[in-house]
């Protein structure tokens, strides 16, 4: 296992992240997701710290708090030392009826940051995320009451999730200006069968030091491998709650490049997947969700899987984006100027 600088922090985060929106789901949208209850979570927790993962995600909105209840509690079974786990968990989802139960807004964020401490069994959270973008909250208030919570020693770090590349550089430009603790993280979408966010987040994450975490790098499971274009394969969390959205003809030219690139090297479709990821310049960590330890186990072993510019170029071709405006006029004149630094 490798690790790597979060943005421009000094936080050092395992590639891979173990993602827990797996865990505590019922008979609702999250029981699509995962039910593991504390056993199997337990088994998955160890899992992942003895192949090397100091990275956990979760989320207050993941099965309604239970999955933040079962993370520290599988913490506390295994007898995790506090400093060698780096905890993250998000705000923003609804958290109850009322107006004010959800959302940006400072009173939501401080509530539940103390709500999220109490479920994790923890006296900070090392990068708190703000899960989506918020239109009816200023980005100010936002900003500041994350920065109370820094300046209180309840939270270390901050991050972002969902957001535009608009969105993200005027929070980055806002916590300059007003000297407030700075935005490290993006977690957003990026997978092979969609790399939308080239156009303007990784750009701007680029151009700010801010580091990206990867969400469903599979595309929701399409890019295990069980799939094809016959609709054959009939099991699978995408038969049940098809999310993320994508467009599947250009899925399965990529499961077809995949396929060949994984049996030239002995690994799987999925490891392919996750290895172009860890190729890619921008990526500090990939998050990787399972619902057993064999999954899990397999997604692991993609940190070894080297892909050559051959295999690179390959599956570049075949999923790389449409050329769109201003991008392809971007590219064209600054053609004028780019060939001087080339040279130096």
């Amino acid at each position: 296992m490798h690790y790597r600088r979060l943005g421009h922090s000094g936080l050092f985060v395992s590639e891979l992240c173990l993602g827990t929106m797996t865990f505590g789901g019922s008979d609702d949208m999250w029981g699509h997701i995962g039910k593991l209850q504390q056993e199997e979570a337990d088994g998955l927790l160890k899992t992942a710290l003895d192949a090397g993962i100091n990275f956990i995600d979760t989320a207050n909105i993941y099965a309604t708090g239970k999955s933040e209840e079962i993370l520290g509690h599988a913490l506390k079974n295994l007898g995790v030392p506090r400093e060698d786990v780096v905890i993250a968990t998000k705000v923003h989802g609804p958290m109850g009826e009322g107006p004010n139960a959800r959302g940006s807004s400072r009173g939501h964020i401080l509530d539940q940051a103390k709500a999220s401490l109490k479920r994790l069994q923890l006296d900070h959270i090392d990068l708190y995320q703000i899960h989506g973008f918020d239109p009816a909250t200023p980005i100010e208030e936002t900003l500041e009451a994350l920065d109370t919570l820094v300046r209180q020693g309840l939270v270390r770090y901050l991050g972002l999730s969902n957001w535009a590349a608009w969105q993200i550089v005027k929070a980055v430009g806002i916590t300059q200006a007003r000297h407030l603790a700075p935005i490290v993280s993006l977690q957003a979408y990026y997978t092979l069968a969609g790399r939308d966010l080239e156009r303007e987040v990784v750009p701007a994450l680029l151009s700010e030091g801010v580091g990206l975490m990867v969400w469903s790098p599979l595309a929701g499971g399409f890019l295990s491998g069980k799939y094809d274009r016959e609709g054959t394969t009939a099991e699978g969390r995408r038969v049940t709650f098809d999310f993320p959205p994508i467009d599947k003809d250009r899925a399965y030219d990529a499961i077809e490049v995949m396929r060949n690139i994984a049996a030239e090297k002995g690994c799987t479709v999925p490891q392919v997947a996750l290895a172009w990821l860890l190729h890619q310049r921008v990526v500090s960590s990939v998050i990787v969700g399972a619902k057993r330890v064999d999954q899990l186990t397999d997604n692991i072993g993609a940190t070894e899987i080297q892909l050559s510019e051959e295999d690179l170029t390959a599956l570049d071709a075949v999923t790389k984006l449409p050329e769109e405006y201003p991008g392809w006029m971007i590219e064209r004149q600054g053609e004028y100027r780019a060939h001087l630094m080339q040279e130096r």
